[in-house]
């Protein structure tokens, strides 16, 4: 799919911010020796494997098929996304062996006091790489706001349950609690588990995006066949459609009579919105921009020729 500029430009700044959580992560966990905080690392790391598929270019059907390059690059864009995925999942996988194994010798590892203060510096600039994204896509109108939630929910998931591992072994050792000192590793278990299922998921979808990316021409020829049986809608000079899951969101832009209001020009719009989503249950958002038909030099639209005394003969 094509994204805009803007939108390319958030999804970056996450994908670096995530990408920098993730060594920041992992060069404090191994010197602390927090197995729970190498898989908050890890699970970073999958954040930016996320955002990188985001980034992944899809073709729009209104461009056609492409080349054969294109074609062939087009293919091998699920297979990298499925590398990184399954590089993931062994990470969580070595990750949950080591903790068993950690657990099962009893020779418990107490991670080091600035263990604490690199988990609360990394949840305060997840925080704010999310804020930042979550108002830039409501300003764009971009409809990725909804995943950015979502992954957001399960890292800040992820990052408690290591500061509360990391902070329940710390106070075990205090007050010589043995029970206490082996949550580290009893939370560095249930992140692993947060980490393949993170690698699962991005393998699922990885294979899902190829899938549906067969059927999205046929999809935008029944969008855009849907969208020109609206009364005022003269063409659809545009149609963009981003996958959320299973949902997708339409971004279009619509030419109408540039003699009409712009409260005429909008109530068109909110028809077309509405059959969109009235037909098409999967999917979740439209967008529609509302343009002057303009039938370029050197033609006339009808509407040029209404009350118009300029002589009308080509020049």
């Amino acid at each position: 799919m094509q994204r805009s500029h803007s939108s390319d430009t958030v999804t970056w700044t996450g994908m670096i911010g995530d990408l920098s959580l993730a060594v920041f992560k992992g060069v404090v966990g191994y010197f602390s020796g927090s197995k729970a905080l190498l898989g908050d690392a890890l699970y970073s790391a999958s954040d930016a494997v996320s955002a990188l598929n985001r980034l992944i270019p899809r073709t729009s059907p209104l461009k056609g098929r492409g080349t054969d390059n294109q074609a062939r690059a087009r293919r091998t864009e699920p297979v990298f996304a499925i590398l990184f995925a399954v590089l993931v999942l062994m990470g969580g996988l070595q990750i949950a062996v080591a903790s068993i194994r950690e657990i099962a010798s009893g020779k418990i590892h107490i991670p080091d006091k600035f263990a604490i203060i690199a988990i609360f510096v990394s949840l305060a600039v997840k925080e704010a790489i999310f804020q930042f994204q979550y108002r830039s896509s409501k300003k764009q109108g971009d409809g990725l706001h909804t995943a950015y939630v979502e992954e957001h929910r399960f890292s800040l998931y992820t990052s408690l349950t290591v500061c509360a591992g990391v902070f329940m072994s710390l106070a075990g050792e205090t007050f010589d609690v043995k029970a206490m000192m082996y949550m580290d590793p009893v939370s560095a278990l249930v992140v692993a588990g947060l980490v393949i299922r993170k690698g699962y998921l991005l393998i699922m979808n990885s294979v899902y995006g190829s899938l549906v990316q067969e059927t999205e021409q046929e999809d935008a020829i029944s969008f855009i066949e849907t969208v020109q049986r609206v009364h005022g809608i003269i063409t659809v000079d545009d149609l963009k459609a981003r996958e959320q899951g299973h949902y997708v969101t339409v971004d279009l832009k619509v030419s109408v009579n540039p003699r009409i209001t712009v409260l005429e020009a909008n109530e068109i719009a909110e028809r077309a919105k509405k059959l969109l989503l009235h037909r098409f249950v999967h999917i979740s958002d439209v967008n529609i921009q509302v343009v002057p038909y303009d039938p370029g030099y050197p033609y006339k639209s009808n509407h040029q020729l209404t009350d118009n005394d300029m002589p009308t003969l080509l020049q």
